[in-house]
């Protein structure tokens, strides 16, 4: 069955504003190591950052015609979050697909596919997460499915998700989570500015983690080496 919903819920505005500034990396260790997407979905262009609510698409294998229907579905600040129902790497994604995105507002493109015309997608500033990058051409014959649950690059997402993404990758942070999950990762990020501190003065980690107590008794031991 394929069927578009249409006025999906979305993460507060507020909310998304304030994760404006945290990483990837931050925001995935402050819930528990949860919500990162496979390692193969890589930005195409150094420095991409994007932070917006999720409007899913289902998509059939090297058929990117439902990337088109999503365009009328999507919000300023929303992020296009897109899936086969079976592996393809086929590029589904180009400049103008992206001019389209980028005049409704869209902030970005998360795609477990092929994506081509890196260059302009580049020089444009239209950021895109993809799992390759192919100039081979798909078709427009299969129906897929605006805003339903889909599982993108090993993650469950859910329309109105928050997507965090940047240089080290793609997390996905429940909508209902969002609050509770900035309040965690702006608690980590206080936490490693104190520990920065330290290590530019010198201090070794191995006594700011409180490490050495644990490494003696899996056996570490230290000798004085003899020349």
């Amino acid at each position: 069955m394929s069927i578009i919903f249409t006025d999906a819920p979305r993460s507060a505005p507020e909310i998304v504003a304030s994760f404006a500034d945290i990483g990837v990396a931050t925001v995935h260790e402050a819930q528990g190591r949860t919500g990162l997407m496979l390692p193969y979905m890589r930005p195409i262009y150094a420095g991409a950052r994007a932070v917006g609510s999720a409007v899913t698409v289902s998509l059939a294998p090297a058929d990117n015609w439902m990337l088109h229907v999503v365009v009328e579905q999507c919000k300023p600040g929303d992020i296009v979050v897109a899936a086969p129902t079976s592996f393809s790497d086929a590029g589904y994604f180009g400049e103008l697909l992206a001019t389209s995105l980028a005049a409704h507002g869209v902030k970005a493109l998360v795609l477990e596919g092929g994506c081509r015309d890196v260059p302009e997608l580049t020089q444009n500033g239209f950021p895109v997460w993809s799992r390759a990058v192919s100039a081979q051409g798909t078709v427009k014959e299969t129906l897929g499915s605006v805003n339903v649950p889909l599982v993108c690059a090993g993650q469950l997402v859910n329309p109105g998700d928050l997507i965090v993404a940047d240089d080290d990758g793609v997390v996905v942070v429940r909508r209902e989570r969002a609050e509770a999950v900035l309040s965690a990762s702006r608690a980590r990020e206080e936490k490693e500015a104190g520990v920065r501190i330290q290590l530019k003065a010198g201090a070794l980690g191995l006594d700011i983690y409180g490490m050495r107590e644990s490494l003696a008794r899996k056996g570490l031991t230290y000798k004085r080496y003899n020349t």
